[in-house]
């Protein structure tokens, strides 16, 4: 049900922020906003208190929002307070962030090594996948495991290479076991 609220809402924000040509003013502010939100866990606590009522909520959004994010942002964060959704609003943003990278073709990608890569390396992976995916830019994301002993693990999206010692060597161990019961079946 959560994925539905935060397509349904997500959508509606990124239609608006195009049929009114502020979409990079609109990520933007809703780039804002999850900072904002993140750097204040006390706004969530008071906005999921059930002792305060909705209309209390309605003045704290726009009181908080108004300062910095245009009238469909606040509006959107007021629709989903008037509707019992604000607990989504996290979920919505983030929605709506992936679908304007969707759109513009910025890739997010996390590039997992088994040592610090260089600047040079790094240059020449994002080179590499800009080369053979359909994104113009990425969003890179590294980070050493000393686990995977050599090569990388290379994730965008729901697509995984892995290319890891690590995995080499457990597909090799596989494959000897399923010989060593080969052989271990034809033995009398």
């Amino acid at each position: 049900m959560a994925k539905l609220v935060s397509k349904t809402y997500g959508d509606a924000l990124f239609e608006v922020a195009v049929e009114e040509n502020r979409l990079d003013d609109i990520y933007e502010e809703v780039n804002t906003v999850i900072a904002a939100l993140q750097d204040n866990p006390d706004l969530n606590k008071l906005m999921n208190h059930p002792k305060i009522d909705k209309e209390e909520k309605i003045k704290v959004v726009e009181n908080v929002f108004s300062s910095f994010a245009s009238k469909e942002v606040v509006g959107l964060i007021r629709m989903l307070v008037e509707k019992g959704r604000y607990n989504d609003l996290d979920k919505v943003l983030e929605y709506f962030v992936e679908r304007v990278k969707e759109f513009k073709h910025i890739g997010v990608c996390y590039v997992t090594s088994a040592m610090e890569l260089s600047d040079t390396q790094k240059a020449n992976v994002e080179k590499k996948l800009l080369d053979t995916t359909k994104y113009v830019h990425f969003e890179m994301h590294y980070t050493v495991d000393s686990s995977i002993i050599g090569g990388m693990v290379i994730r965008i999206g729901d697509r995984v290479v892995d290319s890891s010692v690590k995995t080499k060597l457990y597909d090799l161990t596989r494959e000897l076991s399923k010989i060593q019961l080969k052989v271990g079946d034809n033995t009398p």
